[in-house]
């Protein structure tokens, strides 16, 4: 599903060359729900750009579903992203005059392979944001809207899930059911997720657990 060949990614700060990631080789799989752990400036948020397709690798391969995206044009990144990966960032990105029905109604037009009207009920009931469907991001809390982004990432039905501190404003009992949902939706569903985090109360969902130090990512 997800492969690194030898990337790195390097980046130049006046005279100095900084390697937020080191040679990496690793393969992440279907129905595997992986954890990445690791101080900030680790590295681990630039090793998910890239594993979603925002950022192109300094040297080395990155392979999603068979397809070499290294190298590939703009317009081709675009499209593997919107047809491949659902992102889960910290920064939620709604649409501020959408409500939150409507951020969906948007995502169905740039993408109609999406979850069917009965498993986006499922859906928006898992995660209790029933009482916030007709209203706007700015009427929400900040733990209703992580949790708008959680299910705009699932309702595509991307093939890879990409969390970058999924539960980082929810309380225990969501965060909790967040990882429930992935972990199914992994399980189910065939699909590769990695959640970038710094809770490791997290990792009993996960599959697999790496730890990430200056640049360099290890299995646990």
């Amino acid at each position: 599903m997800l492969e690194f060949k030898d990337v790195t990614k390097y980046f130049q700060d006046g005279n100095q060359k900084i390697e937020a990631v080191k040679p990496t080789t690793l393969e992440f799989n279907q129905n595997e729900l992986i954890a990445i752990i690791g101080p900030s400036g680790s590295g681990k948020s630039t090793f998910l750009t890239m594993a979603g397709a925002l950022q192109t690798p300094s040297s080395g391969e990155i392979i999603i579903n068979d397809r070499e995206v290294s190298r590939m044009s703009q317009k081709a990144l675009a499209h593997t992203r919107m047809q491949e990966i659902g992102f889960i960032l910290q920064a939620t990105n709604l649409v501020p005059f959408l409500t939150v029905k409507q951020q969906f109604k948007l995502l169905k037009k740039q993408k109609k392979d999406v979850l069917t009207t009965e498993e986006y009920n499922q859906l928006i009931s898992q995660l209790n944001l029933e009482v916030v469907e007709n209203k706007l991001p700015s009427e929400i809390s900040g733990g209703q809207k992580q949790r708008v982004a959680i299910a705009k990432a699932l309702y595509t039905k991307p093939s890879i899930i990409l969390a970058d501190e999924p539960t980082a404003s929810l309380d225990t009992k969501n965060a909790m059911e967040v990882m429930k949902i992935l972990q199914e939706q992994t399980q189910e569903k065939n699909k590769t997720c990695i959640v970038v985090t710094h809770d490791e109360r997290l990792t009993s969902y996960c599959d697999k657990i790496y730890h990430m130090k200056d640049g360099i990512m290890k299995r646990s």
